[in-house]
């Protein structure tokens, strides 16, 4: 997740059951965060090995899907409202209460929606248009239901972080505009989305049939992608470098640091897989006020010079809904800082269908890499680092990562490395040699679940399913009630 985190320590295989805080101790932020970890980890945990991998309560689940032919429009799907467990995780169907607006005249009353509509008038859940993460796009011919039948309905499910500048509520407003943000927040996305039955190799077939099918495509979506090692080494020269690190540190950077290394174009190493990295997991991000051409304005360029953005600065343009459909466009280049009018110059206009809608809460968010130098050095792509496998890659300071030959890396992939002044490394899993393990993303963790298998017009099956509310054991006859 893109936030400001010295690290993140929850592994369950340490089989930690809580955070126990001392007297007289720094708490951290990764203290808390752990904690947050491991419950959340034992209740879904619980929750799947109670309910299976999916299903719902009976009578109250959720993302029942109806078809919704379109006779001038676009075809539409209804989703049910209710709640639905995917892999021990809640997703929630029900739309939000609507506001009531109060009368602007105290003689007046009723229950008036803050649209206008009649309160007691809003739906019990979506549609396939409206759903609230997925920004779906009549326009977007990809993004329509399939044309022909069947297709399959499934829901996807991952997390990621929010924090003030995509959602300011979260910011305290009494701590002054120029504090920074608190804490960030763990949000769940869920998107109902359409596969056609060529993708699941089963034109037509049982429920259980095409539950098995859809297993095995999610199978192949869900698992990780390529394994990265990475550790730290005195880097040349370093012995011309006076600053006050150990001689033989390896990493020399003058800070702590959280560096994430992430996937921006997925695919295979030979083919267009980039990646990028940052030395604060991601987290420098600045909102936008306006887009015009090249010029974006924003409403802050930093809390300070190390938050802030420079000429040469490569940036991402974002907001809640590349977010969320996980689209990567080309990093830009800042090439001019206009301090005095809070805004940057770009080295080439952003994609129009980005950063324009203010309610999509726009941002730029910084990356810290730079173009690699050297006669072997690979280009950028895309304003990103050309993924290079089986052999060790330089960041900075000291940083090295190695990418395994032969993976297959999915947009979104992202490892977070620790780096430590104290001991001039980095902190990551050795084996007894003292040799860098390769590990799996840190995230993002998708997970998905089928909903319905539409044949026809009118014929949709409903693939969810359901367990019965837990209730007490009747008594048995002559037994007495404590």
């Amino acid at each position: 997740m893109h936030a400001d985190f010295s690290r993140l320590t929850f592994r369950p295989g340490k089989h930690y059951s809580a955070v126990l805080t001392q007297q007289g101790r720094v708490q951290l932020d990764a203290d808390a965060n752990e904690q947050a970890a491991i419950e959340r980890y034992q209740l879904r945990t619980l929750a799947a090995d109670l309910i299976g991998r999916r299903g719902g309560p009976a009578g109250a689940a959720g993302f029942a899907i109806g078809y919704v032919p379109g006779n001038h429009d676009v075809d539409d799907l209804t989703i049910g409202g209710g709640r639905y467990y995917v892999d021990g995780i809640l997703c929630e169907a029900d739309r939000p209460e609507p506001g009531i607006a109060a009368p602007d005249d105290p003689g007046q009353g009723g229950d008036v929606r803050a649209d206008g509509g009649d309160a007691r008038e809003a739906p019990a859940g979506w549609t396939y248009w409206d759903q609230p993460d997925a920004y779906r796009d009549q326009e977007r011919e990809s993004d329509r239901l399939p044309g022909a039948f069947p297709f399959l309905v499934y829901l996807k499910v991952w997390e990621r972080s929010v924090t003030a500048v995509e959602d300011p509520e979260i910011r305290e407003v009494a701590l002054g505009a120029a504090m920074p943000d608190t804490a960030a927040r763990a949000k769940l996305v869920w998107q109902v989305l359409a596969l056609p039955a060529s993708e699941l190799s089963v034109p037509d077939g049982g429920v259980s049939r095409v539950r098995e099918a859809f297993d095995a495509w999610a199978e192949a979506h869900e698992r990780p992608g390529g394994l990265l090692a990475a550790r730290a080494r005195r880097p040349e020269r370093a012995s011309e470098d006076p600053c006050l690190a150990h001689p033989e540190a390896g990493y020399r950077g003058p800070e702590n640091q959280l560096y994430r290394v992430e996937v921006h174009h997925g695919g295979s190493a030979d083919g267009c897989a980039t990646f990028k990295w940052s030395r604060e997991n991601g987290s420098v991000v600045l909102p936008i006020a306006s887009i015009e051409g090249v010029w974006v304005d924003l409403t802050s360029l930093g809390d300070d010079d190390k938050l802030s953005l420079s000429v040469g600065d490569w940036v991402e343009v974002a907001d809640s809904a590349s977010v969320s459909r996980g689209e990567p466009a080309d990093l830009l280049q800042v090439e001019e800082t206009d301090l005095p009018g809070r805004r940057v110059r770009l080295s080439a206009e952003p994609v129009p269908e980005v950063g324009r809608l203010a309610e999509r809460h726009p941002f730029l968010r910084r990356w810290d890499h730079r173009a690699p130098r050297g006669r072997d050095a690979l280009p950028l792509a895309g304003g990103a680092l050309q993924l290079q496998e089986g052999a060790w890659l330089d960041l900075e300071d000291g940083v090295q990562v190695y990418f395994r030959p032969c993976g297959e890396y999915t947009r979104g992939d992202y490892w977070l490395i620790p780096a430590r002044t104290a001991t001039g490394s980095v902190e990551w899993p050795q084996n007894a040699a003292g040799e860098a393990l390769l590990r799996e993303p840190a995230g993002v963790r998708v997970h998905h679940a089928p909903l319905a298998w539409v044949k026809g017009p009118t014929t949709v099956v409903d693939l969810r399913q359901t367990f019965p509310p837990l209730t007490a054991p009747a008594p048995q006859e002559g037994a007495r009630h404590s």
